[in-house]
């Protein structure tokens, strides 16, 4: 525990309500959806961005670690604590700065949750772009550090795509502004997108400006049915070889299938359907009936059971109810998810869900895929009981040829999840010293004591 003195200065600097040192209370501080916990020595939440940086100059002065949280709501442990580390918690800094329609921005502080930006564009016409699954209670602050998605990455863009411009307070307490108001900017560095996804190693984001577009009149929906995994990943690549791009195109590969009709979710899919794609599309109410027509075009072909489409909300709804069950019904399957966030190459993505059906097979193990389709990316799930101890060690050994598997195809170790703590012993064999030295270089031009979320991102 930090002794009383430092306690006294962080107090000063930010108000005694804002220190939290209760033993019983850290708790709730100590992990984020990963199964690993630590406790830190104090939980601080700063109101202002004048408070951050007074935060980082007093751990500067006393070598204290600091650990960037919004709503923990990620899986990577990116926001574990380090031993002996401060939480900075940026949930008490919401505020909305700046709505201005007219230049399609909106400035907000990084404690705001995700859905409420779209939900103030959508009262002038416009939208936020990213939508991750988490959008209803994860932080935009959060989604900074990780460079978060979610399925219309596809048409628009993860959220270093949706950045004008950033306030931030560097590791040695050195306030920084990144980028502009303007959506052609070409007089700096491109720093912004340096600390997007940077996972708080280099710098606490105070305040982002965030770019908006006018939103869609209407959105509609299919739903198309493969007899297997083969199939609609061919699928995939025929819809993105053609002119035009879906919202959102998602996969559920055939053990999420069995998964769901376990859990009694696949009312209304047809028999032997082994794979699942789910694609949308959005624009004026005039053009969607085209675009859907093109995309039911490209979706045709060998092993397609079904196409069912909705143009209205109840029924786009009932098309999304196989897929909504999915995440309670692989809980039925065992209590631990080891859960991996990969991309490939499109065009490699029917020899990445081979790979994993083999690996599933080799190692006893179901494992459940589904996720983002048009980008490559795969949320690969290996489901396991964790008071098995050979259960568990078969997961390591296939969980590293998994990684094994993704690079050798081309991929990359996170679509949009990041690295935290969890994945960064894999990094290494992604990339090489030469670049990880720089990466290295970087950190310390940033934050010279290695204050600012220590054990994440980059390996030892």
């Amino acid at each position: 525990m930090l002794p009383h003195t430092l306690l006294a200065e962080f107090r000063a600097a930010l108000g005694e309500d804002r220190v939290l040192a209760d033993a019983d209370l850290l708790g709730f501080y100590d992990s984020d959806e990963t199964p690993d916990r630590c406790q830190p020595e104090a939980v601080l939440f700063p109101a202002s961005h004048d408070q951050v940086r007074e935060i980082v100059l007093l751990a500067n002065r006393h070598r204290l670690a600091l650990v960037a949280r919004g709503a923990g709501s990620g899986n990577v442990g990116g926001a574990l604590p380090a031993p002996g580390s401060l939480v900075v918690s940026f949930e008490c800094m919401q505020r909305v700065l700046e709505f201005a329609p007219d230049d399609r921005l909106i400035v907000v502080e990084p404690g705001v949750v995700t859905d409420e930006i779209d939900r103030i564009a959508r009262t002038a016409g416009l939208m936020y772009a990213p939508d991750p699954g988490s959008g209803a209670y994860c932080r935009i602050g959060g989604n900074l550090a990780m460079n978060a998605a979610g399925p219309r990455c596809i048409k628009y863009g993860a959220t270093r795509d949706q950045v004008l411009g950033l306030r931030a307070v560097t590791g040695d307490g050195r306030e920084i502004r990144t980028g502009s108001r303007t959506s052609k900017y070409a007089t700096a560095y491109d720093l912004s997108r340096l600390l997007v996804g940077s996972e708080g190693t280099l710098a606490l984001i105070t305040e982002a400006t965030l770019k908006l577009i006018p939103a869609p009149e209407t959105v509609a929906t299919l739903r198309i049915c493969y007899a297997g995994n083969v199939a609609a990943c061919a699928a995939v690549q025929r819809v993105m070889r053609q002119p035009v791009v879906p919202c959102a195109l998602e996969f559920m590969d055939r053990r999420s299938i069995e998964a769901i009709r376990e859990y009694g979710g696949a009312e209304g899919l047809p028999d032997g359907t082994e794979a699942v794609l789910m694609v949308e599309a959005d624009g004026d109410h005039d053009d969607v009936p085209r675009q859907i027509a093109a995309l039911e075009t490209a979706l045709a072909g060998e092993g397609l059971l079904e196409v069912q489409s909705g143009f209205d909300p109840g029924t786009i709804a009932r098309l999304w109810t196989a897929r909504k069950s999915l995440s309670h019904a692989v809980r039925k399957i065992a209590p631990l998810k080891i859960n991996e966030d990969v991309v490939v190459p499109v065009s490699r993505l029917a020899e990445l869900v081979h790979a994993i059906d083999a690996l599933g097979h080799r190692h006893r193990l179901p494992i459940v895929s589904f996720g983002h389709a048009g980008n490559g990316n795969l949320h690969v799930n290996l489901m396991v009981h964790p008071d098995d101890p050979d259960e568990m060690a078969r997961a390591g050994v296939c969980h590293d040829a998994l990684i094994e598997a993704v690079l050798g195809l081309g991929g990359s170790l996170s679509g949009e999840h990041g690295i935290g703590s969890r994945k960064r012993r894999y990094v290494p064999r992604e990339l090489d010293a030469a670049t990880l030295g720089l990466m290295r270089d970087l950190k310390r031009l940033f934050d010279p004591q290695g204050l600012l979320n220590p054990g994440k991102k980059l390996p030892d």
